[in-house]
């Protein structure tokens, strides 16, 4: 399941550097998560990044857009094929 930032985003510049997909770019207001670039970190961190280093808790997961652990891997196999999965 891709995630998304909600409208409480204060734009603080914390979770864009640290996507390894490079799938949060900043939008009209506030950043946005691109949800065919977002993996949920697979293959890079236990977790996702962004909502790691969110400060106010407004990354939150995307109900419309679920996937299941496996199409998440071949996601970022396709993103990343110089790397192993």
């Amino acid at each position: 399941m891709a995630y998304q930032i909600t409208k409480e985003c204060i734009n603080c510049d914390m979770c864009e550097p640290e996507c390894p997909n490079q799938a949060i770019t900043f939008g009209e207001e506030i950043y946005e998560i691109d949800p065919d670039r977002c993996t949920e970190c697979v293959g890079f961190y236990d977790k996702p990044t962004c909502v790691s280093v969110c400060a106010i808790n407004c990354v939150v997961l995307d109900p419309e857009h679920q996937e299941t652990p496996e199409q998440l891997k071949k996601k970022a196999q396709q993103l990343h094929p110089e790397l192993k999965f």
